[in-house]
């Protein structure tokens, strides 16, 4: 899984859509999330085909919402998903939320056959806690790349990440910058001007070096390769330590039935 992603939610409208991800794709980058809920899937497979790279060098990523989680209705979505981004298979699907409809037996009962169809690459999870991780570990029997979560400098999910390295998860980060909030942040923003950088860019180098993957939403071709260049961007340990330190707490994603609440 490439560690720097494009996050595509928000992104509605199809022409944008498509163009942001075909540029991201020319910038470089080689992931590309997206999901049910986002209505931009056909838009999100347009730009992958306008784009100049093969679909096979594209690590591409979906989610299933809380109402397809059943056996038969996350089998017919995920077959769904395939159709509306116009691709024979996923690199990953998602469960995008454990709730309304979601059984750990027969949801992953479901994409274990989905994988065994050679529909879906790899299973993965989403707003998933650690009880829940370890759960879902005890009732797949196809490894679980990744859980996607809201994971930044003001909420560092420290136990997520434990978890996930105890059970050989991924940890994929979405809303890496805090909904805008770390153009906010004076720690950042120091670090940011001492490198000739973004508070951006930092948000993101900081969540590379603790090996979590960021899939930061943009759509304009100067914020995709803004968040690009985060990738060259190397922290030294006291930088790393005063991010670390931080201590607001700022949850952007916060449903009722987030498995927190």
């Amino acid at each position: 899984m490439p560690m720097l992603g494009l996050g595509t939610w928000k992104n509605e409208d199809p022409d944008q859509c498509a163009e942001s991800v075909r540029t991201a794709l020319e910038t470089g980058y080689r992931h590309i999330d997206t999901a049910d809920l986002y209505g931009n899937e056909a838009a999100v497979g347009d730009g992958i085909r306008q784009a100049d790279v093969d679909r096979e060098d594209v690590f591409l990523a979906t989610k299933l919402w809380t109402d397809d989680l059943g056996y038969e209705d996350a089998i017919a979505s995920a077959e769904e998903r395939l159709d509306t981004l116009g691709v024979d298979y996923l690199d990953l699907l998602y469960i995008h939320w454990p709730a309304k409809s979601y059984d750990p037996e027969e949801t992953f009962r479901a994409f274990e056959e989905l994988y065994d169809r050679g529909l879906i690459e790899n299973v993965g999870i989403s707003n998933f806690e650690p009880e829940g991780m370890e759960t879902a570990v005890e009732h797949c029997d196809v490894p679980i790349l990744a859980n996607q979560v809201e994971c930044h400098p003001f909420l560092p999910q420290e136990d997520v990440r434990s978890m996930a390295d105890e059970l050989d998860i991924e940890v994929v980060a979405y809303s890496p910058l805090a909904r805008g909030a770390v153009f906010d942040s004076d720690v950042l923003t120091d670090i940011a001007d001492a490198h000739d950088a973004s508070a951006a860019q930092v948000s993101l180098a900081w969540l590379l070096e603790n090996g979590v993957t960021p899939i930061p939403k943009a759509t304009s071709r100067e914020h995709i390769e803004d968040n690009w260049n985060a990738l060259a961007l190397e922290l030294s340990d006291e930088e790393i330590d005063r991010i670390d330190a931080i201590e607001a707490v700022d949850r952007k994603v916060d449903p009722d039935f987030g498995p927190w609440n």
